[in-house]
């Protein structure tokens, strides 16, 4: 499976209320000196509807400490986490 680099539309219903049942997270007193030292990852699903026309029950983020950047994949299957890991780490390694 390759990852997918398309923007999308993320308003649908599910994403709207997941989002209303969210708290703002508190500072977990982790800091790092530089970009992609400590990054965070948190998988989410099983939806229960679709993401996009290709069928994504699920999704990862990965969120960088120091920068609080994020990168979002949606998977098919929870199995694809590693999957999806291993292009991001390459990228963020160059």
């Amino acid at each position: 499976m390759s990852y997918i680099s398309k923007h999308f539309n993320f308003n649908c219903s599910t994403c709207s209320l997941r989002k209303a049942s969210c708290l703002s997270l508190e500072p977990t007193g982790h800091k790092t000196p530089n970009p992609l030292k400590l990054v965070f990852s948190d998988a989410w699903g099983h939806s229960p509807m679709f993401f996009f026309p290709d069928g994504f029950h699920y999704f990862i983020i990965f969120m960088d400490v120091y920068t609080k950047y994020i990168r979002f994949f949606p998977l098919v299957t929870k199995s694809d986490v590693f999957i999806v890991f291993q292009p991001f780490q390459v990228q963020v390694e160059r």
